[in-house]
């Protein structure tokens, strides 16, 4: 486990794109693994500014709302339209259906995507309880693409980007803990004092499934940045 300290979320945004451009440039990535919310925001800014091209990539995203049409504002497909997709377009880009009417079918579609793209970069964000994607506190190390009851944790946070609280969906799609695993390389961004004791837990706390990003210690590729507010509690 590699830890990259950077002053702020900006210059996160720039060190996160030059590893990814790089593994780009030497042919080690065809397939991103993407998050959403605001962490990974400025990473996607370089990459829209950036001469790169996207065209012949695939991305599978972390996660969806249930309940919420990929046109809706809210919806996570509708994020990766406004601030990657419009601008740097991939050959193919994956997320869950918000809309599907059989969740369990869903699932199934959303794992054999993941099986038959493997992704060589999987970018993460951390809830401050220590999620990644949507696996919540106690969710299986070997779950794989599952529908999620968002904790009042998580709804609380999100619901920044929302009208009201209860406009929050309380169920989202996510890729489970051993997909997001089997990822080659993982990056994981975390900025802000509200993740400092998960960035602690995740780093030097104990593997459990109590912080589903501890885990992460046991994956032979990790790299997490953090700007210092969410460093402040490393010891090491």
């Amino acid at each position: 486990m590699k830890i990259i300290r950077v002053k702020n979320q900006q210059e996160g945004g720039v060190v996160s794109f030059k590893m990814i451009k790089e593994n780009i440039e030497n042919k080690k990535a065809d397939t991103l693994g993407l998050a959403t919310g605001s962490t990974p925001e400025t990473l996607y800014q370089e990459m829209v500014k950036s001469d790169l091209d996207f065209s012949h990539m695939t991305s599978i995203n972390l996660d969806e709302y249930v309940g919420l049409a990929a046109t809706d504002p809210q919806s996570y497909h509708y994020f990766m339209e406004k601030h990657l997709f419009e601008e740097k377009p991939f050959k193919e880009s994956f997320l869950p259906d918000g809309l599907a009417k059989d969740g369990k079918a869903e699932c199934e579609r959303y794992d054999e995507i993941i099986n038959t793209h493997p992704v060589d970069i999987q970018i993460l964000g951390i809830g401050e309880n220590g999620h990644i994607g949507f696996n919540e506190p106690g969710s299986s190390f070997e779950g794989t693409t599952s529908v999620v009851d968002l904790t009042e944790s998580t709804i609380e946070a999100n619901s920044r980007n929302f009208d009201n609280i209860e406009d929050v969906p309380t169920k989202a799609y996510s890729m489970g803990i051993r997909s997001i695993m089997q990822a080659k390389k993982i990056i994981l961004l975390a900025y802000g004092p509200k993740k400092a004791q998960a960035i602690l837990d995740t780093i030097e706390g104990p593997v459990t499934e109590d912080v589903p990003a501890s885990v992460l210690q046991n994956h032979s590729d990790v790299t997490i940045i953090v700007d210092e507010e969410a460093s402040r509690l490393l010891s090491k």
